[in-house]
């Protein structure tokens, strides 16, 4: 185990929060999951997208940094490593997804002030899925304010992701195809996501897997 600070992303349904609770439960890590669901702006942005966006963006920017600012500066003497379900580069991604031209270039500048006080990850984990999958996922964990997202916002913000891996070049990203397996429901599947994340080396920048 070469890492001290793991993060797990993914669009949304794609099972991330899932696989950092399995992870942090078997290696004895420090777990940080993103507090999303008290924010009040999220159920009005899904009804109301084109007005709710940026209070959206500016809320989640403030809420990610203060969390992991607090989380990621106490290192837990007792636990492993410390893992994650989100990264502070999710709030840029998200951003330019969901706001006009103008209200990202002045969320850009408050972003870019605020991104260098927080660490990078020893490795970045992306998990791929087809939207296809994931509105199957959305829709059979059943969240209300969730069951009106639709293909074409999970296109945008795939697309955006695949934007910044290809300008990433500060850390170690794995990006994960998990369309044929089942982490969750099938154990062979979750140890083979284990040996995949834990027992390889890669490069800095971006690595991908398909896993089957």
């Amino acid at each position: 185990m070469n890492y001290d600070y793991i993060v797990i992303e993914g669009n949304i349904g794609a099972g991330k929060t899932s696989l950092s609770k399995m992870l942090a439960e078997k290696f004895n890590a420090k777990l940080i999951l993103e507090q999303f669901a008290d924010n009040p702006f999220l159920p009005k942005f899904y009804d109301n997208p084109d007005r709710y966006s940026f209070p959206l963006e500016l809320s989640f920017l403030a809420d990610r940094y203060n969390q992991l600012k607090k989380d990621l500066s106490h290192r837990d003497l007792f636990k492993s490593f410390t893992i994650s379900d989100y990264y502070f580069m999710k709030s840029l991604i998200f951003s330019k997804s969901t706001l006009q031209d103008d209200e990202y270039n002045l969320y850009r500048q408050i972003f870019d002030i605020i991104y260098n006080q927080l660490p990078k990850p020893d490795l970045y984990v992306y998990l791929h899925l087809t939207t296809d999958n994931l509105i199957k996922n959305i829709k059979k964990r059943g969240r209300d304010y969730e069951q009106n997202i639709t293909e074409d916002y999970l296109k945008k913000i795939q697309n955006s992701y695949f934007d910044y891996f290809k300008q990433q070049k500060d850390f170690r990203t794995l990006i994960i195809d998990t369309n044929d397996i089942d982490f969750v429901n099938n154990h062979k599947d979750y140890e083979l996501i284990i040996d995949t994340i834990f027992n390889n080396e890669y490069k800095i920048g971006t690595n991908r897997v398909v896993l089957k």
